[in-house]
């Protein structure tokens, strides 16, 4: 880990920092270059003196809303909340969508009453955004299909372990330009770091995402490179990523994407082309075989499974400083 948390001083705030730009965290730029930094801090003491926050969140109540199936996302949140001295309520929605029996902002009308913080994971952001725009209470994007900000926060942070300062790193994303890509540009963008994307024609990240990542970047002093050739994106990377090439609700393009992203496999060839000292990552679950081969996901140099493990200490960094320090707002009416 990195020396500077190891020895950073043991003081717990007793207010959460202002470093939020917003209630929310529904996309990473609601963060910005100071609140992703917060994120990474608290994190890294909170992994190192759990103890020292185990009645942080006493009391508190979080709910969370899962239209898509979960291991990591749900167990660390969980596992988060209670470790912080808070309550998790889970509402299985695999099988209809969270407004699919009342207006979506009927349901946060009733959320903001009853629990402190809402953590979704969806398909659409927009149901995210609509959660977010009614409910009075904090909303998490614990997942859509435009971004993933938890995720690549646990990356940072392990990077940040593995190599120290994040603004000299850089980090090659082979496979499809999808929602976890989006959220390593933004996080990447707001570190002052360095990436490289690399997806076939027709699989670019989403414009906008791209847009805004380059718009941070002229303020950080971040690069961001969009590439077509994976061994071009991976030549002296000090980390190479990637991730399933059929996300969710993708099934049916599963042997088309096959097909098109084979040239992107993150193989014992392809990792060759990284720098010496690289480390090999992947969201996870990962499709053994097709976008990431055993060879590379079992070596020494892949921090996978760190990857998982800090997914766990971002989610109590991020449910802390959205409620820790901060008076709940009072409650909006539904008739506002």
């Amino acid at each position: 880990m990195n020396s500077q948390l190891l020895n950073a001083k043991p003081v717990v705030p007793s207010r959460a920092p202002n470093t939020m730009l917003g209630r929310d965290l529904v996309s990473t730029r609601d963060l910005g270059p100071e609140g992703v930094k917060a994120v990474l801090h608290l994190a890294g003491l909170m992994k190192s003196r759990p103890a020292d926050f185990r009645q942080a969140l006493a009391g508190k109540q979080m709910v969370m809303f899962f239209e898509k199936p979960s291991l990591r996302t749900r167990l660390t949140f969980e596992a988060g909340i209670a470790s912080l001295g808070g309550f998790a309520y889970f509402v299985d929605q695999t099988h209809s969508r969270i407004d699919a029996r009342e207006k979506l902002s009927d349901v946060a009308h009733n959320l903001e009453r009853w629990v402190d913080v809402i953590v979704l994971r969806t398909f659409a952001q927009e149901t995210i955004d609509g959660m977010a725009e009614h409910a009075s209470i904090p909303v998490i994007n614990a997942l859509s299909d435009l971004e993933h900000p938890c995720q690549a926060l646990a990356d940072y942070l392990t990077l940040q372990e593995q190599f120290g300062d994040p603004g000299k790193i850089c980090v090659a994303y082979v496979g499809d330009g999808n929602n976890v890509a989006h959220s390593l540009l933004l996080t990447c963008a707001c570190l002052g770091s360095r990436i490289r994307v690399a997806t076939p024609a027709g699989y670019n990240p989403d414009a906008q995402i791209v847009a805004d990542a380059k718009e941070i970047a002229r303020h950080t002093g971040a690069v961001v490179e969009l590439l077509s050739d994976p061994r071009e994106a991976v030549f002296g990377a000090d980390a190479v990523y990637t991730d399933a090439w059929a996300s969710m609700g993708q099934e049916r393009e599963a042997d088309q994407r096959a097909r098109v992203f084979h040239p992107y496999q993150l193989n014992a060839d392809l990792a060759s082309e990284a720098a010496p000292n690289a480390v090999f990552m992947h969201c996870l679950p990962a499709h053994r075989g097709q976008e990431i081969t055993d060879e590379v996901m079992d070596s020494e140099r892949s921090v996978v499974f760190d990857q998982a493990e800090n997914r766990l200490h971002v989610q109590k960094a991020i449910l802390y400083l959205l409620l820790g320090g901060e008076s709940k707002l009072p409650v909006r009416s539904a008739h506002a």
